[in-house]
């Protein structure tokens, strides 16, 4: 039978993972920034663009 976590080592695995998932995120940003660029380089490589969000301002006129 295995003894119940202690406090102390419950709140160490919480900071662990915390801190993680904080990397992880950072991760995930820095690669969205960079297929972000990638996405760039390969339109001007190509001579098109992406299509432009709407802008809100106009009010959907053209």
């Amino acid at each position: 039978m295995t003894a119940d976590p202690t406090h102390d080592a419950l709140v160490r695995d919480n900071i662990y993972l915390r801190q993680r998932n904080a990397q992880l995120q950072d991760d995930v940003n820095a690669l969205l920034a960079e297929t972000a660029r990638l996405r760039q380089t390969l339109e001007r490589m190509h001579g098109r663009r992406a299509p432009s969000m709407p802008n809100p301002l106009r009010g959907g006129q053209s």
